[in-house]
């Protein structure tokens, strides 16, 4: 649990430096130039998401079960997951009515993505990495309004080519996961094949 642990300090800590310390990541990227500034972040955030990806890994190969959720849980999860998959499409595909309306539609997937795996799971290790996700979630996209508040920023009108490129994507996405790459990557298949 301790791998996992570090990996979301990791991962979670250089991903929330804007929410906890904007001003101190500022005068950083200043002092160490943007390039180089990226780079170590990137560093952090890769070997933060490969400890994730190893401590659970580890945890799940003699998990401490916290509660048994129930058989609906699962199907919840599968539906929650198709608003997480378009929230991040929209995240990406430009001038689309989603991003134009919600501002930050990955941080949202983020929260619908953990949400669906909290209901769903049970064990100690689901309960960390997905809490984590979701208390971070949560702050990161109040962080992200209220600079986008004090810095006035407007969003880009969306078009009906847009949104249904982000719906469609999002839709894509949902389908290879759910159908194939859940099972190769995680080993479980969402969907019961």
């Amino acid at each position: 649990m301790a791998v996992l642990l570090l990996g979301l300090v990791l991962f979670l800590g250089v991903h929330s430096t804007r929410i906890v310390a904007e001003g101190w990541r500022t005068r950083a990227m200043v002092q160490m130039g943007q390039g180089p500034w990226k780079g170590v972040y990137s560093l952090v955030a890769i070997a933060g998401l490969a400890l994730i990806v190893w401590g659970y890994g580890l945890a799940r190969q003699s998990p401490v079960q916290l509660w048994n959720p129930p058989r609906g849980m699962n199907h919840l999860a599968a539906l929650l997951m198709l608003p997480a998959f378009v929230l991040l499409a929209a995240a990406y595909v430009p001038r689309n009515a989603i991003k134009a309306r919600l501002h930050h539609p990955m941080v949202l997937g983020v929260k619908t993505w953990a949400l669906a795996h909290l209901l769903s799971n049970g064990t100690l290790a689901d309960m960390l990495l997905f809490g984590a996700f979701l208390v971070w979630a949560v702050f990161s996209f109040r962080a992200a309004r209220g600079r986008d508040r004090a810095a006035n920023v407007q969003y880009a009108a969306g078009t009906a080519a847009g949104t249904v490129g982000a719906v469609a994507a999002g839709l894509v996405l949902y389908a290879v996961f759910a159908l194939w790459a859940h099972r190769w990557l995680i080993g479980v298949a969402p969907l019961g094949r």
